[in-house]
């Protein structure tokens, strides 16, 4: 089988199996060998490991993670694009493809039963509409990662590498950097796939970091702070905590959290990096001691 790294093979490709793109599963094929050559090397996968492809689609990026990897594990929602992978990765015998939606499915299960429960890397070229639930999902299922290189929408890759300050710093980019050490790769123009997206796109490498950067004695107060702080961007950290129904803190004892901080009454949620949120939340856990 040629590789699919090309637009005119992939047109073959969809042609002969008379596939059509369904837009409610967010697909994009991509259709650059040089973006593809720089996935698999920031991904840093070797014969050694045993890779998880979200959304493997075709099977562009399947083929040369099958080159380079021990075993591949492609999880494809799309019941149409299973014949197809059977046609595109038939000569490949390191490669099992899983029909269904991922975030259904157990990877702690994939990875003990092909990688003997050791660290996994995951690579995907992921649908935009549900990259932040994959990625939490992996994060938050504690499922032994090693990193996670992804195809995302530029916008959600800045989010995820930046700190306070910055409009894009969010809920997202503290629980990415609890989990992970962030680093975008490349940029990548619409012209790289087929359909065409309407957006730029990034590919973004998690570093799972072995312990986080931050002691949490409780990591789920720590993210239901982030999110109450973050729902009402405009409003200070004391008004986010206090009229969010997910934090059961009195209105005293948060301005008693926030002035611990030595932060002042108008600090907002956004002005404070994780460290502070982690101190935050220690704060209120030794509290209910």
């Amino acid at each position: 089988m040629a590789s699919l790294g090309n637009p005119q093979k992939t047109i073959e490709i969809i042609k002969k199996h008379e596939f059509a793109f369904q837009k409610k599963f967010g697909q994009n094929f991509l259709i650059d060998t040089h973006v593809l050559d720089k996935i698999i090397a920031s991904s840093g996968v070797t014969k050694d490991d045993c890779v998880l492809e979200i959304g493997p689609g075709i099977g562009t990026m399947t083929q040369y993670l099958a080159e380079n990897a021990g075993h591949v594990v492609a999880v494809e929602i799309d019941s149409k694009l299973i014949p197809i992978l059977k046609d595109t990765l038939g000569d490949y015998d390191n490669v099992t493809v899983i029909h269904g939606d991922i975030l259904k499915t157990d990877v702690n299960q994939i990875t003990e039963q092909y990688n003997g429960g050791r660290p996994i890397k995951v690579v995907a070229n992921l649908p935009y509409y549900i990259t932040t639930p994959i990625i939490m999902g992996l994060f938050e299922g504690k499922v032994p990662i090693d990193n996670i290189t992804v195809m995302v929408q530029k916008e959600v890759a800045d989010r995820m590498q930046v700190g306070p300050g910055s409009k894009d710093y969010g809920a997202l980019s503290l629980a990415v950097q609890y989990y992970a050490q962030p680093y975008i790769v490349a940029n990548v123009p619409p012209n790289c796939f087929m359909p065409r997206p309407n957006v730029g796109s990034a590919v973004i490498r998690l570093t799972r970091h072995k312990n986080p950067p931050v002691k949490a004695e409780d990591p789920d107060l720590m993210f239901r702070l982030i999110r109450a702080s973050f729902n009402q961007r405009r409003k200070t950290l004391q008004n986010g905590l206090n009229n969010s129904p997910e934090i059961s803190f009195t209105k005293e004892e948060i301005v008693q959290a926030i002035e611990s901080l030595d932060l002042g009454a108008s600090i907002r949620g956004e002005a404070l990096n994780l460290e502070q949120f982690a101190d935050l939340s220690n704060y209120f856990t030794n509290l209910r001691k």
